[in-house]
């Protein structure tokens, strides 16, 4: 039978879709992951994945066999955790990249380091796209922004923290005081992609405040947004990340805004029955546990 190895191997393989990328995940060479592979498509009697000649996905057996091998695995780093206080094991996460530069990026630091034994995996994309692979079983959970449709039943998502959508634009470019309208004659909107998430943010930011804006760029990615600011390229909104030092960015300025303040809603997106639970239940609870302390803070 298959050792715990293989079945790693596989999970591995299911994420990154590649056998030379879960190869160096795991540290084997992408011969053995390969033969690791076909060893547990013998024992099992059936093909896992859909092979081209370049390219390798995951079919309908691959699929139904995701979960119960993440049990399967889940129990196996789990035995002797009766023993311990701590978590221990392995979670795969997928977090948007302006998330581990906003609160939860701290946060996760603290975890890890309360939680030595524990191992956090994370796998960067969009908001849509970590929809897919936790539905599949891919990813135990992700951090995401608050989605703007109705979630699939067997889903869950809990909000974690709130971030600030705000218009920010250069300083480089701008005098001190520059009305909204003055900027929108003289730079481009780069605009966050508009199908995602966070994109839908922006649109309603852009209503609530009336705002006319001359498109220029259109990206998906807060980080990169920032940077061509930065730089005088054009002027944005996105949410404001804890984790940049806005009012000291001498290349920044960040513009008051008339309409309703639009807030992104960051938060835990997991099956709502998973072998991951315990580890995904611990970082919900130091998101709650710091609430209570700033609600508990004196006036």
């Amino acid at each position: 039978m298959s050792s715990i190895k293989v079945l790693k191997n596989f999970l591995s393989i299911t994420r990154h879709k590649s056998v030379a990328s879960a190869a160096k995940e795991i540290g084997l060479t992408a011969a053995a992951a390969g033969q690791q592979l076909q060893q547990l498509e013998s024992e099992l009697g059936v093909e896992l994945f859909d092979r081209t000649k370049r390219s390798l996905s995951l079919n309908h057996q691959g699929r139904s066999l995701i979960e119960p091998i993440q049990d399967i695995v889940a129990r196996y780093e789990a035995l002797g955790s009766d023993f311990k206080s701590e978590l221990s094991g392995t979670i795969v996460l997928g977090a948007l990249v302006s998330t581990l530069m906003g609160t939860f990026g701290s946060t996760l630091n603290k975890i890890k380091q309360s939680y030595p034994n524990l191992e956090v995996k994370l796998i960067a994309g969009l908001s849509s796209n970590f929809l897919d692979q936790v539905l599949d079983g891919s990813l135990d959970a992700a951090i995401v922004t608050e989605s703007p449709y109705a979630l699939p039943q067997n889903v869950q998502w809990t909000e974690l923290y709130t971030e600030p959508m705000v218009l920010i634009y250069p300083a480089i470019k701008s005098k001190k005081g520059s009305a909204i309208k003055e900027l929108s004659n003289d730079l481009p909107f780069i605009r966050f992609e508009r199908n995602t998430w966070t994109g839908h943010l922006v649109d309603q930011t852009i209503r609530a405040s009336k705002l006319v804006v001359k498109e220029g760029m259109e990206l998906n990615s807060v980080e990169a947004i920032i940077e061509l600011v930065r730089q005088g390229l054009g002027y944005a909104i996105v949410p404001k990340l804890a984790n940049i030092a806005w009012d000291s960015d001498k290349q920044l300025q960040i513009a008051e805004l008339s309409g309703k303040t639009i807030f992104r809603k960051v938060g835990l997106l997991e099956r709502k029955k998973h072998s991951r639970q315990n580890i995904t239940q611990a970082i919900k609870q130091h998101f709650l546990s710091t609430l209570y302390k700033k609600n508990d803070r004196p006036l």
